[in-house]
């Protein structure tokens, strides 16, 4: 089903969309629940983004002559490190934890919770691939395949932002909406 791709979905299909029609991202920050998980987690969302835009931002530097190669590796180095590491931590507690807590709050749903499921499946082949590239950019910062490892990198950061954005964005759009409608009571 193309609606529910990793690579083409748009957005969450319309029947996970239920709850997000009752509870709009505009009205959440207002409501009583927002505070506490659901702000956390959102916090934890725009880490993520924010890392990716750094990364970004540094490996156009380096690119463009603006950022000397041992800065470019130790920056990547250090932000790629923390991003995967609390990537897969973050992942890890929803797979373990939380998931099963709100699925069984919203069965109607439930085709949600396997879509984010099988999205942090095929997240981790693009961790896998970002580590690879980000490594031989690292590696080669003062190679001669400098530019050419540092581009690779830049292009496969495009990719997972795309990728990653498109997953929390939905992910989002189901899972606030449950802990706003029940309250993040026996989910801690």
């Amino acid at each position: 089903m193309d609606e529910l791709n990793f690579d083409t979905r748009i957005g969450l299909p319309e029947a996970l969309r239920v709850l997000l029609a009752a509870h709009p991202r505009e009205s959440w920050q207002a409501d009583p629940n927002f505070h506490g998980l659901v702000s956390f987690w959102l916090e934890r969302h725009m880490m993520f983004r924010r890392i990716m835009a750094h990364m970004q931002a540094e490996t156009r530097a380096f690119l463009e002559a603006d950022r000397d190669a041992a800065g470019f590796a130790q920056g990547i180095a250090r932000y790629g490190g923390m991003f995967v590491n609390q990537l897969h931590g973050h992942h890890q507690i929803e797979d373990q934890h939380y998931f099963p807590l709100l699925r069984s709050k919203e069965s109607r749903i439930e085709a949600g919770f396997d879509l984010l499921d099988a999205d942090h499946h095929a997240l981790d082949g693009l961790l896998n691939r970002f580590v690879k590239q980000a490594n031989a950019a690292i590696q080669e910062a003062n190679g001669p395949q400098a530019r050419s490892s540092a581009g690779t990198l830049l292009a496969g950061l495009g990719d997972l932002e795309r990728m990653i954005g498109r997953h929390l964005e939905d992910e989002e759009d189901l899972i606030v909406p449950i802990i706003l409608k029940h309250g993040a009571d026996n989910l801690g």
